[in-house]
């Protein structure tokens, strides 16, 4: 017998007005996360990723699709059940800081959806603080600080703590370590390793960084433009890589770890001629100048141009 997924997303659209009219931020996305598993989804600034993860979380609406946690279609429960089902999910911001009340100590943070959801006080909800900060890496004395007074490390397990207070068994984490440095980034990815092999916890692991999805993801999600181009176990994705837009992806983020020359625009034009057989286009008659100046400021848009002219390119 199948195991009935975790999180079951079918058709997800997630569409916004703008002045230029509509824009489908999210585009006919299917996926699933099962139990005690951590599905990444990747890809380039703008193609989605967190959009994706706000409407799973409920903070946006869906324009059109359906979102089934553990066999409850949101949208059609009870107020009961849409209770339960936003205990089952969390969620951990990218920036720690932002997300942390500056003129409320961490006791009160991380205690807040105890006393909302629960009812817990006193000395019932002092001892559950307590034990939710020692799971995370924290003393308990830290609880009478307030959010300046630690790292950007300590503050985002605070913000696990705070997420895991009612015992969720989907946590979203998006893109949790962006805002770290190196080395605090190794210690939350080792955090959330414990964690989920203590508790069972799923992940849906929202990044840029394919060197953390190695790490931690059983699956990845290729993005682009709101699509879901790709879809598979993190080996076998970034061995052989499916789809034009990974392998341009994946060649991309190797050819950045090396040093400067070996990201000169020559080796990305013979990149292109390699990869799709034809001689390379020079960036100016991709796109105006305009287009040009942000693709040469923000390389991840200068990616995506590559690929959309590789895509144009085909007969």
């Amino acid at each position: 017998m199948t195991e009935t997924p975790l999180l079951a997303v079918e058709g997800l659209v997630k569409e916004f007005s703008t002045k230029n009219g509509v824009v489908k931020a999210v585009d006919d996305v299917t996926f699933q996360v099962n139990k005690g598993e951590t599905v990444a989804v990747v890809g380039e600034s703008g193609c989605g990723k967190s959009t994706l993860a706000m409407t799973v979380l409920g903070l946006e609406t869906a324009t059109a699709g359906e979102i089934v946690v553990e066999g409850d279609r949101l949208g059609d429960v009870s107020r009961v059940v849409a209770d339960r089902l936003g205990r089952d999910v969390g969620i951990v911001f990218q920036n720690p800081l932002s997300a942390l009340n500056p003129k409320m100590k961490v006791a009160a943070i991380v205690g807040e959806p105890l006393k909302t959801a629960l009812g817990l006080r006193g000395k019932d909800l002092h001892e559950r603080v307590a034990l939710l900060l020692e799971e995370v890496g924290l003393r308990p004395e830290h609880m009478r600080r307030y959010p300046h007074e630690f790292s950007g490390g300590q503050c985002q397990r605070i913000c696990i703590a705070r997420a895991l207070a009612l015992k969720p068994k989907l946590l979203i984490l998006d893109e949790p370590t962006a805002a770290l440095d190196v080395s605090v980034q190794a210690q939350i990815l080792k955090l959330l390793n414990e964690l989920q092999r203590e508790l069972g916890v799923s992940y849906l692991f929202i990044t840029h960084d394919l060197g953390t999805v190695d790490y931690i993801a059983d699956r990845v999600l290729v993005m682009y433009l709101g699509k879901i181009v790709e879809n598979g176990p993190v080996a076998q994705v970034f061995s052989a890589p499916a789809h034009p837009y990974t392998r341009a992806l994946l060649d991309w983020c190797r050819r950045w770890t090396r040093p400067s020359a070996a990201r000169s625009k020559s080796s990305v034009a013979r990149y292109r001629a390699r990869s799709t057989g034809r001689p390379a286009v020079p960036l100016h008659r991709a796109a105006p100048a305009r287009k040009v100046a942000a693709a040469k400021k923000f390389p991840c848009q200068r990616l995506a141009m590559e690929f959309a002219r590789w895509r144009a390119s085909i007969p």
